[in-house]
């Protein structure tokens, strides 16, 4: 198989789909978060656009889930994380190069830049060869980095590279300081005193002194003393610095494109391994999802919200982890229960593990399966905003109007204290014809409401409710358990907590 990329297995995948922009559903999920602090230390690479862009075909998701199942071995992963040192090194002697205002002092960065290149791709090649690669993504770019790094171009470009460097390494030259003014000449043969000056002093010595003796590779490009000293080296062997002038003009397009672009998008995991592994670290639990095309049961076991996860590990708070399913005809979880007690996580992360499995990432949790989503809507309350001239209520049926015009039975829906700014009576009202809308699409969704009327409104519905401490009701567990919704047995026991039940009441009346 000929490689392409280690994102997309087809050439031009993406390209015409990729997103720039973050989807309409990214804020109400608290993505935007996420994908800030996945990328925060990797901006040169331009990530977002991979978060951003969801992959509708399950042979395109399962061929980044092979790459994930062979970076999941740790010798693997290190391997990857090295090169991606030395190229990210490579860039800095890039930059070095156009910093300096001295021409061979650009050259010797370019030199260093091109060099550090050579021995990063020549030991990725090594390294990967060396051990065992299943997914077709990787295994097809080891076979390309075999033939490249045995290609004569690649091979030309090592030998051109090791002789200037040896060239360079050759020049022993000597400064001889008088005041202001500095002469450059080459060595001859000046006895080295350095051993006899080491010996004498020995007895000082606290620590480990630091040398000073520099190459000519080494010197800095921006630093104009060092750089003239250059120059004065070069008129004692103008012909090697005329040859590394010609590689610099020769060799501007020196690094393959497809490891280039191989190394932008590895980053794509690593970052995300690396979120990822700060809460593995935590004892949660991540898992590449199983995902259906046809399918709409699904499930997932300890999930959990991944920025709520992250801001709790920095708090040192305990993190709760819950469970959701849909089995049968079910479609829809109706969330209920009493206000801060996880029903907005949950649907949160009922959308984080739909959009990162669309990615091909492991998703939170155990054991889960998902279905092939082709649209993700969200419905959040929102302030009003006197920019559109609408009422709270006015403004929530307008984009529910959206959502249901835009929803296909594919989609996914998600909405959260919908209709919290009218009556009783209209709310629920309104969000039962909502409702059997959704169900009418028999589309996946998740309700978060105050209606308890909607968590039994037909056969599609799940009633799945925010439980509190027995003992003391005023307590959240933040646990979501599949049950009967509950809200006037919630009332009464905090009634009975502060013994203002009716009967209560009677008895101090009688008294």
């Amino acid at each position: 198989m000929a490689f392409n990329s280690i994102l997309f297995e087809q050439s031009g995948e993406a390209a015409e789909q990729m997103l720039i922009e973050a989807p309409a559903f990214f804020g109400d999920l608290n993505l935007d978060q996420l994908v800030s602090r996945l990328t925060n230390d990797f901006e040169e690479y331009d990530l977002t656009p991979f978060y951003y862009t969801q992959l509708r075909d399950v042979n395109a998701i399962q061929y980044r889930q092979q790459v994930v199942l062979d970076l999941e071995s740790q010798s693997l992963l290190d391997v990857i994380k090295s090169f991606s040192r030395q190229m990210r090194a490579m860039r800095e002697n890039l930059n070095r190069s156009k910093r300096a205002f001295y021409s061979y002092g650009t050259q010797c960065a370019f030199l260093a830049a091109v060099d550090t290149y050579c021995d990063a791709v020549e030991r990725l090649t090594l390294d990967i060869c060396a051990r065992g690669v299943n997914s077709r993504g990787l295994s097809a770019f080891r076979d390309y980095l075999a033939s490249y790094v045995s290609s004569p171009l690649f091979r030309g470009l090592m030998a051109e590279v090791k002789n200037l460097k040896s060239s360079l390494a050759e020049i022993k030259y000597c400064l001889l300081l008088n005041g202001d003014a500095i002469t450059v000449r080459l060595t001859e043969e000046e006895v080295d005193y350095s051993l006899a000056v080491e010996e004498t002093f020995e007895k000082f010595r606290s620590d480990s002194s630091r040398g000073y003796r520099i190459s000519v590779r080494d010197i800095d490009p921006v630093n104009h003393i060092q750089a003239q000293v250059l120059d004065g080296i070069a008129k004692f062997r103008p012909e090697l610095f005329e040859a590394l002038n010609a590689f610099c003009k020769s060799r501007v397009e020196y690094a393959d494109r497809t490891i280039l672009k191989f190394d932008r998008e590895i980053q794509f995991y690593l970052a995300y391994f690396g979120y990822a592994e700060k809460l593995r670290r935590s004892g949660l639990h991540f898992t590449l999802p199983k995902i259906s095309l046809t399918s709409k049961e699904i499930s997932a076991q300890e999930t959990f919200d991944l920025v709520l996860a992250d801001k709790l590990i920095e708090e040192k708070s305990a993190i709760v982890c819950n469970d959701f399913s849909l089995s049968g005809a079910e479609r829809i979880l109706v969330v209920s229960g009493p206000n801060h007690g996880g029903k907005t996580t949950l649907a949160r992360t009922f959308g984080q593990v739909h959009h990162l499995a669309s990615l091909g990432l492991p998703v939170p949790g155990k054991e889960v399966r998902l279905f092939n989503f082709d649209k993700l809507l969200t419905h959040f309350e929102r302030e009003e905003t006197i920019t559109n001239l609408r009422g709270k209520l006015q403004d929530d049926l307008i984009r529910i109007r959206e959502i249901l015009i835009n929803a296909t039975p594919n989609s996914l829906v998600i909405m959260n204290e919908i209709f919290s700014s009218t009556t009783l009576q209209d709310a629920v009202f309104l969000g039962k014809k909502v409702i059997e809308q959704l169900s009418s699409l028999d589309l996946l969704s998740v309700c978060v409401t105050f209606l308890d009327e909607l968590a039994s409104l037909n056969e599609k519905t799940v009633s799945v409710v925010s439980a509190v401490d027995p003992v003391n009701p005023a307590i959240r567990t933040f646990k979501l358990e599949r049950r009967p919704a509950d809200g006037l047995a919630y009332a009464l026991a905090i009634a009975e907590k502060h013994q203002v039940t009716y009967e209560l009441l009677m008895e101090r009346i009688k008294v």
